[in-house]
Order: structure tokens, then sequence, then C-alpha cells
């Protein structure tokens, strides 16, 4: 009698695939505006300081506290300084109208904001409240000093990571190449919207949704995506497509057709292409996953359910291709929340629920945890990571991964 092949640890399956997952030969330079998502291949060092001299934080009046004798006592205002102008050294026994992010004059030690002043008729100034040192002065450096690091190799650029770049005076990026992905998926069950009317579909048949998710996961980690459509469930077409597929791209992403009936083809073919490593990972969902290569190209298999296939592609796909682009953070961080659910069936393999977090912070779960409601990944908002084994009552503190990073 053959045994079955035992379950695979997750982070066994990662570790080994990671380590299959070489940083792509190869850089381009793109616009820090086009540059949203992309992975820098370079250190951003500074060339000056950030901002490059003190300026004010607010509207106000630039003052020498040691010649503001009292409060309540007018000054005569020796020069207007806005945003973006060259100031003259303060003027002794004077004060200077300032605003917003212009240039502290030379010999002014704090900025009194507007609102603690009183204008008088002739053109002097009451101050009303004594100022401290320095108060609402932003100084030269404090956010970036000259030759510091701001941005470091291997780093996934976000929005506020791109403003950062903009602000040191760097137009252009030096970037990974974006990995190329032929995608297809297989199966004669699968109809693409559009293609048959919901009235006209034939029994067993069903929508292709994982080809709509996968790619769009694909194009938000910055790949180049080629589809290939639905491949027949014959061995020949698969075979063909995979030898396609493997033409001047990085990686083949195929869901469906990587367990062992006779229908599904892709085992055989990728081995009579290149090499084919079928793993039984203890997870659910998502229990089979395929790891190969076709001439140079790295293949991966998903599993055809929807769910299995989105958080299959999220938790071993998603850090293997940040890898690819020499990403130095390939997985979420985690936090702990507390539940708001009981959770009384341990299972042999470690689950991930799907689950939202309510207005008091705590996580609700999605009623139907099938590897074939799609919904329920639509109503979450992140993955309970439930170790093998392990129950759940209502208020202990769960590992939670959001959805957030992870579709990021």
């Amino acid at each position: 009698m053959n045994s079955r092949p035992a379950l695979r640890p997750l982070d066994d399956a990662l570790a080994a695939l990671l380590a299959q997952a070489q940083p792509l030969a190869g850089t381009e330079v793109v616009a820090t505006f086009d540059a949203d998502g992309r992975v820098l291949a370079e250190d951003l060092v500074s060339s000056l300081q950030v901002p490059p001299q003190d300026n004010s934080s607010m509207d106000g009046y630039a003052v020498r506290r040691a010649e503001i004798a009292d409060e309540g006592v007018p000054l005569p205002v020796s020069q207007r300084i806005p945003a973006g102008a060259a100031p003259q050294p303060l003027q002794s026994g004077s004060i200077a109208r300032i605003f917003t992010g212009a240039p502290v004059p030379a010999g002014a030690d704090a900025i009194v904001m507007q609102e603690d002043t009183q204008a008088l008729d002739d053109g002097r100034v009451r101050i009303l409240r004594m100022p401290e040192a320095g108060q609402w002065i932003r100084r030269s450096g404090e956010d970036i000093t000259r030759g510091s690091t701001v941005l470091a190799c291997g780093e996934r650029l976000t929005p506020a990571a791109q403003g950062l770049a903009a602000s040191i005076g760097r137009e252009h990026l030096q970037v990974a190449r974006r990995p190329r992905v032929a995608l297809f998926s297989t199966g004669d069950e699968l109809v693409m919207p559009g293609q048959v009317a919901p009235e006209a579909m034939k029994p067993g048949a069903i929508y292709n949704s994982n080809r709509f998710f996968l790619r769009s996961l694909l194009l938000r980690l910055g790949c180049e995506v080629r589809d290939l459509g639905i491949v027949p469930d014959q061995r020949e077409a698969t075979v063909q497509a995979l030898r396609d597929a493997s033409r001047d791209n990085d990686l083949i992403l195929t869901s469906g057709g990587v367990s062992v009936g006779e229908e599904d083809h892709i085992k055989p073919a990728v081995q009579q292409l290149g090499s084919l490593d079928l793993w039984q990972i203890a997870m659910k969902p998502g229990k089979p996953f395929a790891y190969g290569k076709v001439a140079d190209a790295h293949f991966i298999g998903l599993p055809g359910n929807p769910v299995s296939s989105f958080v299959t592609f999220l938790l071993l796909v998603r850090p293997f291709l940040l890898k690819l682009q020499g990403a130095t953070q390939l997985t979420p961080v985690a936090v702990q929340l507390p539940a708001n659910f009981a959770w009384p069936r341990p299972d042999k393999r470690r689950e991930f629920l799907r689950a939202r977090r309510d207005a008091q912070g705590r996580l609700a779960l999605f009623p139907n945890q099938s590897s074939g409601v799609l919904t329920s990944t639509v109503w979450a908002d992140g993955l309970i990571d439930v170790p093998a084994g392990h129950t759940i009552a209502p208020g202990d503190p769960v590992r939670f991964l959001p959805l957030a990073e992870l579709l990021a």
C-alpha cells in the first residue's frame, strides 16, 4: 500500500522556494514620478540638508529673545520674509515679519506666531507672549542630513518614498528590472466572463476568476505580465503552452492542474520540458503547490480553488517575486489582536482564516471558510494565522496578517 507523502510545513516550503529566487540581473533607470512599487537598486545618499536652512514652521514674527524686555512691549518690523526669500540679518531692536517655510534671519532665535501678537496702527507689533528659545524654528537638517542614506538598496518604493527621493533632488532612480511572468489557467470547465451568458453555461462550467486576481496581483508587484489565457486539459496543449511561456519570461505561473488526476497535465508536461517538485503543504487553504523549471524560467503551479490560489500566492509567490527584484522586506509584519469568535476545531494543517477588524479592534470571522468562497477574500481585511492543532476562544490573542500589506 502506498503511503501518502508527508505534508511540508509552510515555513520550510517558503525557505525552499526563496532559495531558488536569485535576484534578476539588470537594472533600469526610471523617473521618480513613475517609481511607485519598484525596488531600489541603489542606496539614495543625500547631497544636501533638508531643510537646507533654519526656517519658520509658523506665520508670525522672527525675534531675538534677549531684546524683548517684557510682554506687551511694541517693537518695529524691520523686514518682511516670505518663503523663498533671502533675509537680511535681524536689525537690533526690531522683529521681522515671517511666513511658514521662510528662512530664519541671522540673529533671530525664536518665532512668535501671529496669534500671540497685536499689530498697532503705527506699524509696530506688540508681543503678547514671551517665546521660548528655538520656538517654531525648524532646524537645518532636522529631516535629512548631508551624506545620510535616506533609502536603502532593496527598499520597495511607496508614494512617501517617492516624495523623500524628490526632496533630495532625485529626478531619476535606479531600480530592479521588472520580473516577466507568463500566466495561464488550465481546465476545460473554465469560461471567460462575456464569452458565455450565465443562462447558457454548460453543466459544470465556471467563470475563470483566478485569471483576474492573479493578473492584478502580479501587476501590483511590478511584474510584466504575459497572459496566455486558458489552456485546455490536453497534454499536447499544455506542453506547447509551457514551451511558449518559457521564452523570455522569468516565471511561469499557472492555476489548476497540479493534482494527480488523469486530467491534470501540468505535472507530466513540466517534467517533459524541465523539472518539477510537487509539494503537499501543511496549510489550509492551499495544500497542493508545485515548483520547477522549464528551460531557464521558474515554474510555479497554484491550486485551482480560488481562495487556495489567492492565499498561496500571497504567502509564497509574493515573497518569491519580491526576492527576484532584490527586495529586503519579503513578508508582512503580523500584529496580535483579540478574537471575537470561537474556533474550537483544531486542524492538522496551519490555517489561514479570513477575518476583519471590528470597531473595537477585535477580529470577526467570515462565516464560511471554504476554499471556494471568494466572497471571504473581499469581505476580509486580513488573514488569521492559526498554528496546526490550535483552537481559539473569544478574547484570545491571535496572529493577524493585514491584507493591506499583502496586497501592496
